[in-house]
């Protein structure tokens, strides 16, 4: 599956959130916005992941950065992870995995050392044109938003 590169143009995409609307990346021209793509809600990396990125939404923001989080997961399912978790940024629903195929994050991968097909937890910022300016693939879920966030240069 090909990868998004620095440069690409981010492909266009419209999901369903958990909220009960959606998100259209072209809607957010004009910010940063940080896609991430996450295997499934309400499993302990993921929900690591998520937290993460809810405790350092203010700061993202503050530098000009939104937050998009999408998985294969059904809405409901999406959800009950805000409500868990009080997630404060949108989540979408790709349930046929087309976002998820087009973006570079669905394929193989190693998991507990056998060859599986799913989602390859990644993350891509988009910048105000659109254009990807940071893809990073394979990411852990622990220290990961840390770590994109020294990469940023977001305080």
């Amino acid at each position: 599956m090909p990868r998004l590169a620095v440069g690409d143009l981010a492909p266009d995409f419209t999901l369903p959130t958990a909220d009960g609307g959606s998100v259209t990346l072209s809607d957010l021209r004009g910010q940063h916005v940080i896609v991430y793509f996450y295997p499934a809600a309400m499993t302990p990396g993921c929900t690591t992941q998520a937290c993460d990125f809810r405790d350092s939404l203010a700061s993202l923001q503050g530098a000009g950065y939104a937050v998009v989080g999408i998985s294969p997961d059904p809405t409901e399912k999406l959800a009950a992870f805000v409500e868990q978790e009080h997630l404060t940024f949108p989540l979408a629903s790709d349930t046929d995995r087309t976002v998820l195929e087009a973006w570079g994050a669905w394929g193989e991968k190693s998991l507990y050392g056998k060859t599986v097909t799913g989602v390859i937890r990644s993350t891509v910022v988009v910048d105000p044109e659109g254009r990807v300016e940071l893809a990073q693939y394979n990411v852990k879920a622990t220290g990961h938003v840390a770590k994109l966030r020294r990469d940023l240069k977001v305080a």
